[in-house]
């Protein structure tokens, strides 16, 4: 009779307490399936894979006319650019250049070039691209402007060490950019900075022509406005660069020049009229100029 009164209690007590107290809530676990890391892996790899093909594409000049990166592939880039690959791969281009340009024999006419482009192919501009997506922006030649007029473009050092090989061979040195007259002095004064010395010729697009009489103000150097009237230009405002690359070729070439070397970061400038006898490409995944 105890046994039986002592669990009547227990029963009415654990009844009672079931429906006042308010136990803690039970930890919330969350099982995902078997193999989601592997997934989370595979998918990884996957679009890895893909940029890395949508890169090679670029630079085997098998896209049609791009605009930005894809914005999947932003963090691709960015990790390409800002790594070690990057660096290898500059190194690479340069060290074969320079084998070549070992091969070669030069006669003492003074007539042998090797052409340079300046941006991503002498000086960098990845400080720019960095604070503007890595080439996910659309570009704007204004700010990429006052980027160039700030003049601090480090230079790409494995191409430096290029330049002054086939400088101290005997090569002389033309350097043919799609930047505008006006950036001469600036561009100039960043090379030199940058630690390029002597060249023989800095060859710019004309600057653009304006409308006489039209007020034009230097926002980057913050000057008064003035009355600009310029009326040379128009043959190279708005000729794509592979057109205006190769009558650039084509006249060192009528000038009785032999170009043996060309090293640029866009296809655009290296075939066409007047190519070098072997041309070098320097890998840049962020912008196509055609």
């Amino acid at each position: 009779m105890l046994l039986l009164k002592l669990f009547l209690f227990f029963s009415f007590f654990s009844s009672t307490f079931s429906h006042d107290l308010h136990p803690l809530p039970r930890p919330l676990i969350i099982q995902y399936p078997e193999g989601i890391e592997t997934h989370f892996h595979e998918f990884d790899d996957e679009l890895k894979s893909q940029c890395t093909s949508w890169r090679f594409a670029v630079e085997a000049n098998n896209l049609s006319p791009w605009k930005t990166i894809p914005e999947e592939c932003l963090g691709y880039v960015k990790d390409y650019m800002t790594g070690r690959g990057y660096e290898m791969d500059l190194e690479r281009v340069s060290k074969e250049a320079g084998v070549y340009a070992n091969t070669l024999e030069l006669s003492g006419d003074g007539k042998y070039v090797w052409i340079f482009d300046i941006d991503e192919t002498l000086l960098s501009n990845l400080p720019y691209y960095v604070e503007h997506g890595y080439g996910l922006e659309i570009f704007d030649p204004i700010e990429f402007d006052k980027w160039v007029q700030r003049g601090t473009a480090p230079a790409i050092e494995p191409s430096l060490q290029l330049y002054e090989k086939v400088l101290d061979l005997g090569f002389k040195i033309f350097l043919l950019t799609g930047r505008n007259e006006q950036h001469r002095s600036i561009t100039i004064e960043n090379l030199t900075k940058a630690g390029f010395r002597r060249w023989d010729k800095l060859i710019l697009r004309n600057a653009f022509s304006y409308p006489a009489g039209i007020v034009v103000t230097d926002v980057n150097r913050g000057l008064i406005p003035v009355t600009i009237v310029l009326c040379r230009g128009r043959e190279h405002h708005g000729k794509l660069a592979t057109v205006f690359k190769s009558e650039k070729r084509s006249e060192m070439v009528e000038e009785g020049y032999r170009i043996l070397g060309n090293s640029g970061d866009q296809w655009s400038d290296l075939p066409g009229a007047a190519a070098s006898s072997r041309s070098f490409k320097l890998l840049n995944p962020m912008y196509y100029i055609p």
